[in-house]
């Protein structure tokens, strides 16, 4: 299986896993209608890659070059119309949404694909943080001077986003929520497993050799 660099550091990784396990866990304290042990399990086995969302990063990552030539087509075409402040803001906009879409499709993939959780976060957090508003900027300030073609792309690039905010928002709940539940199960692996050998999860190994002082009232017990 191939190994994908992720661009997110070490650090950032773990507060975007941290993120995301405090945010997008469905924690469930009810009773379900099928048994606790085989909904644990039959979820600790799925394969929680969202369909959706891989499908509109794919088609977004054939959208982007035509969003891109067109956005740059309109802004040469009105460019001189426009205030100084305006077109150091559009070329401005331009480059850094440019930037960030080109990494924030890479974490999308390898986080939906690769089940990453931290990658994912991050993912989400360019689209909702930074891109989305500047889509807006380009789709609703008249002082612009929006030309229709510039409408048109700019408003389905805007549906791609809300639809892979609302698809890796679901896919972050099952992600976590699927991560959850394997660490409780290796931490109950644990368990089981010190029972099984006979050693003792607080007193060590059998035969009064423990890693805890132990009063002598206790070996009564042995």
């Amino acid at each position: 299986m191939p190994v994908f660099y992720s661009p997110v550091p070490e650090n950032l990784q773990m507060g975007l896993a941290y993120m995301g396990g405090s945010v997008f866990t469905n924690n469930r304290t009810g009773d379900s209608d099928c048994p606790r042990e085989e909904e644990d399990a039959s979820v600790a086995n799925e394969l929680v890659s969202h369909l959706p969302l891989q499908m509109l990063l794919y088609f977004n990552i054939f959208y982007f070059p035509c969003w891109w030539f067109s956005a740059v087509f309109m802004l040469e075409v009105k460019f001189w119309y426009l205030p100084g402040y305006y077109q150091s803001l559009l070329v401005t906009g331009m480059i850094l949404l440019t930037g960030v879409e080109v990494v924030r499709l890479f974490l999308g993939y390898i986080g939906n694909l690769k089940e990453k959780v931290p990658e994912l976060a991050a993912f989400w957090l360019l689209s909702c943080l930074f891109q989305l508003p500047v889509v807006l900027f380009f789709l609703t300030d008249e002082g612009l001077i929006i030309l229709p073609l510039e409408r048109a792309v700019h408003s389905l690039y805007l549906l791609f986003l809300l639809a892979e905010l609302l698809t890796s928002f679901q896919a972050l709940r099952t992600m976590t929520r699927k991560l959850t539940l394997l660490f409780h199960l290796r931490q109950f692996g644990k368990v089981e497993s010190f029972r099984h050998t006979g050693i003792s999860p607080v007193y060590g190994p059998p035969h009064h050799r423990s890693v805890l002082p132990v009063s002598p009232n206790n070996h009564m017990y042995h």
